[in-house]
């Protein structure tokens, strides 16, 4: 029956992609692991899909792919635009393929008239829970947690401090930072939750000595301890820290990311859409983390890749 019913549906679909176009926001994010490019992938049958991310040149080699191809072959089309060349793609493309995937994904609940969470499965949760990056500075550090959890954030996120215009001198700032930690933690009360992320900015001498500094102070999380070229230097930070690790916004698909979730050498991974190419290599990872018991905390980056995320975490 459910054999039947897919051919019938495949020889009665006429739908191809006609034209992929990309726009560049007048107020275009320049930080390339959040770009906002505007992605629109259109149909013959008047339908559109919209994703976000990716580069132009990226996005012409990947887009060229598509066209004539039935849009609803997401996970074929995905295959073909990962393996079409030589190469494996690197992180910069898979940020591209991303977006197209996004793209692929609207299209698929705009012809069958339903939300892409009701394509994921349907709904199950109500809401999902954020922290807050940058949150309106309250006077004092403590004033800001205190502030940023009672506006409903479920955590408060800082940062490695930075001396301005200074040299970093990491030693000191590794001092400084478990201070302004502490005043953190008497902002966020015994029972709020607060996170730090160290934007890889510490060697693995100081994120060891940071990481005990403020393990007292119960962490929800610490963020890119390491610099992300070699994951396996985890593995020893791991044996010298206790506070829980989350690392992922620099990684791509589960080929970068299986040997972090599958080794326990974090607690959280941060991997996002589009970056880790769309929401077709999400799922995938979403799989291998419930498998082995890792959290999923994912990064924001632009608006359109933000609301497909919501989608994915709501079913």
């Amino acid at each position: 029956m459910f054999l039947r019913n897919a051919r019938h549906n495949e020889s009665e679909s006429t739908v191809q992609i006609t034209r992929i176009r990309a726009y560049r926001p007048q107020r275009f994010n320049p930080t390339f692991n959040q770009a906002d490019m505007v992605v629109t992938v259109e149909t013959d049958a008047g339908i559109t899909g919209v994703g976000e991310g990716g580069s132009p040149e990226m996005l012409a080699q990947c887009a060229a792919m598509l066209i004539g191809e039935d849009p609803g072959r997401i996970q074929h089309l995905w295959q073909v635009m990962y393996r079409g060349f030589f190469y494996p793609p690197g992180r910069e493309k898979l940020h591209a393929l991303g977006a197209l995937d996004l793209a692929l994904w609207d299209i698929q609940g705009k012809r069958l008239g339903v939300p892409v969470y009701e394509l994921l499965g349907g709904l199950t949760r109500d809401y999902v829970e954020c922290y807050s990056t940058g949150y309106p500075w309250q006077g004092n550090l403590a004033d800001t947690a205190r502030a940023c959890l009672a506006a409903g954030f479920r955590s408060f996120r800082t940062a490695v401090a930075d001396p301005g215009d200074r040299v970093f001198d990491a030693r000191r700032m590794v001092d400084k930072t478990a201070a302004n930690c502490r005043e953190v933690r008497a902002g966020c009360g015994p029972d709020g939750d607060w996170s730090i992320d160290f934007h890889t900015r510490l060697d693995m001498a100081d994120a060891v000595r940071l990481c005990e500094l403020i393990a007292e102070l119960n962490p929800l999380f610490v963020e890119d301890p390491l610099r992300s070229e070699n994951p396996g230097a985890l593995a020893m930070l791991r044996q010298q820290v206790r506070v829980p690790l989350a690392v992922g916004e620099h990684f791509g698909d589960r080929w970068e990311v299986n040997e972090l979730i599958e080794r326990h050498l974090i607690d959280y991974t941060r991997i996002t859409l589009p970056n880790v190419g769309g929401i077709t290599e999400w799922l995938k990872i979403a799989a291998l983390c419930e498998t082995h018991y890792v959290g999923m905390i994912p990064h924001f980056t632009g608006p359109i890749a933000l609301a497909a995320l919501v989608h994915v975490l709501a079913s």
